[in-house]
Order: structure tokens, then sequence, then C-alpha cells
């Protein structure tokens, strides 16, 4: 018996490194059995209790407008978060764009941006933000392509007769039309001028309904405008349309060769676009997770449908190819306005 005692008191006790690497393995199994449900947890856009805001700086019934109000619901579904649209219209677009500028960098506050907040820096003197440092780019979402359009009585079927009659006439014989100083349409037109060497003078207006108007009384001769506002009058013959912007003929007029066709690639990159920013200094996770899932909703077939018959086209991307376009666009512009000698009103 003393024997047997001995022998059991010889038998060595658990090294403790043994019961830690134990323990450890446990941990690591466990970790690894929870890790499916953490991923499944809410995204990093599931914000408390407070709704995500979408931000318009331009009225109701403008292009982004319209992209908010399709996308708000599906984005609600995706993040079950609340969205709501926001309308901060103003200063082409700066009241809007400042109110997320100076927000948190949480993605609460979202900016629904056109490319006129890369006009803006060259327009304005002075801004109260910049858009090159204080936006954080999450993705490009749609483009609208721009058409040049003339009265009937204007002697030309395409963009080359039309090069040919405003060379053949006096210099600042002929009028344009724009909504405004500094507007996607007045910055695309003078690009077009400068390039080709054509002498036409701008006549801007307080909005595209009454730009329109004269251009089919003929108070005015040409303008260019996107595709979409201007499908009416197109249709009824009111105007003509001689050329598009783009790399492909547009769905809504494809009887109309581009610009590109016809030797003109003065207006590459003219196309008004949409894009979302946020406030800078968002967090990487936070805005990886938002890129996917705006790319995610822009993806839905009967959403791109719907776009598509408003002359939109879906274009995503990433935030460093938004970034990209944003600094060239700035480069563009500046060089454009500094040549005109644009001011904004």
């Amino acid at each position: 018996m003393q024997s047997d005692n001995m022998t059991e008191q010889a038998v060595p006790s658990p090294h403790p490194m043994a019961v830690t690497r134990r323990q450890a393995l446990l941990m690591a199994s466990a970790m690894a059995c929870v890790a499916p449900a953490a991923v499944a947890q809410p995204r990093p856009v599931a914000f408390a209790s407070r709704p995500v805001t979408l931000v318009v700086p331009f009225t109701s019934g403008s292009g982004s407008d319209t992209i908010a109000r399709l996308i708000g619901p599906r984005l609600g579904e995706l993040w079950k978060q609340a969205v709501v649209v926001d309308n901060r219209p103003g200063a082409s677009g700066n009241l809007g764009a400042d109110r997320v500028a100076k927000s948190a960098p949480d993605g609460q506050n979202l900016l629904m941006a056109i490319n006129t907040i890369t006009a803006t820096p060259a327009l304005y003197k002075t801004l109260p933000f910049d858009p090159a440092a204080d936006f954080t780019p999450i993705t490009q979402l749609a483009t609208a392509g721009f058409a040049l359009i003339v009265n009937p009585d204007v002697p030309a079927k395409d963009m080359r007769s039309l090069l040919a009659y405003i060379k053949s006439r006096p210099a600042a014989s002929l009028n344009y039309a724009s909504p405004g100083n500094g507007t996607p349409h007045h910055l695309g037109f003078e690009l077009m001028k400068q390039a080709l060497g054509i002498d036409v003078v701008h006549v801007p207006y307080k909005g595209l309904a009454g730009a329109v108007t004269d251009l089919m009384g003929g108070q005015v001769q040409m303008m260019l405008a996107t595709v979409q506002s201007v499908l009416p009058q197109v249709q009824a013959g009111r105007v003509r349309m001689l050329g598009v912007t783009g790399s492909a003929r547009s769905p809504l007029v494809p009887d109309v060769p581009t610009f590109r066709e016809q030797g003109i690639s003065s207006l590459e990159g003219v196309d008004a676009w949409y894009a979302v920013l946020g406030p800078a200094g968002m967090a990487a996770p936070l805005v990886e997770r938002l890129q996917q899932d705006f790319v995610q909703v822009m993806q839905q077939p009967d959403l791109q449908k719907k776009l598509a018959e408003l002359g939109l086209t879906v274009h995503t991307g990433s935030p460093a190819e938004l970034r990209t376009l944003m600094t060239t666009d700035m480069a563009r512009w500046k060089k454009v306005v500094a040549d005109a000698r644009i001011q904004a009103e």
C-alpha cells in the first residue's frame, strides 16, 4: 500500500503552461464559432436611433433629388434604418454642400453631389468649404448625357454643318442659352468654344425653362442641355438635336450621333455626373461599407430601368476613382473659367 501511495505521488501534476495552451485553444475555438455571428451584426451604417440624411443641394425634381428619392427607401431596407432626403438648395449647391462638410464624419449626413461642386472653386472667390479637402468621396452613382440643340431655323443638320454655319457668320452674331452663369450647360459650351475656335455669345437665364422657351422662339439659336430635359421639345420638332456626349448614343435618342462620332472630342467628360460624398475624416471601414451598399442598390435592375427612362445611366466606382474624377474636373473647369472670365452670379 505504501508502495502504491509512493507511485501515485511520483506522477507529475499538469504543468501550468500546458493548461494555458489548452485554454488558449478553447478560446480560439470559441472565437471561431462566434465569428460568423459577429459578421452578421448590423453594418457600421446602422446609426443608433437617428436617421441617415441624404442632403440634396438642389430643389425637388432635380436629378440628384430624383436619385435620392429612388434609392433612399432601398438603402433603408438594406440598413434597417430610416433614410430621409433633405433638400438644401441655394448658391449653386453650396449651402447643402457646406452642411455636409461641417457635419460629423459618422456617415449620418451624406451629400448627393453633382459635378457642379468641381466648378465652384473656380467660380467663387471664397467658399465655406474646400471640395478637395472637406469631403470623403464614396462612389459615383450615375451620369446624364448632354446634347447640343438648335432652333429649327438654324440651317444645320449635324455638328459639322453647324460649325460651318457659325464660322460663316459675323463674329458674335449668334447666341447660345444656358440656365445660368457657372452651370454645367454654360461651362460645357465655353469648353466647346475654346476647343473649336467659335464665337457665340452667352445669354444666361434663371433656369432651364426660360432658356428653352427662348430657344424655341428664336431669341437664341443654340444651347447645351441634358438629353432628358429637352426630349419632349425634340420629339415635337420645336428644337433640333445635333449631337450627344458620351461614348455611345443615348437610348432616348438613338438616331442622334455622339460628338465623338462626328469627330469632336472637346466635350469628353462634360456629362453631368452624380455621386455621394461624406464629410472629411470618415473611417475607412465605414467608407468601404457605404460604397458597397450604394453600389448594390444602384445595380438593382428595376432601379436601373427607372433611371434609364429618365435619361440617367448608372455608373458606379471606387472612392479613389471618384476622387480622381473630381480632381480632373476641377483642373478642367479652372482653366475654362479663367479663359472665359466667367463669374458666378
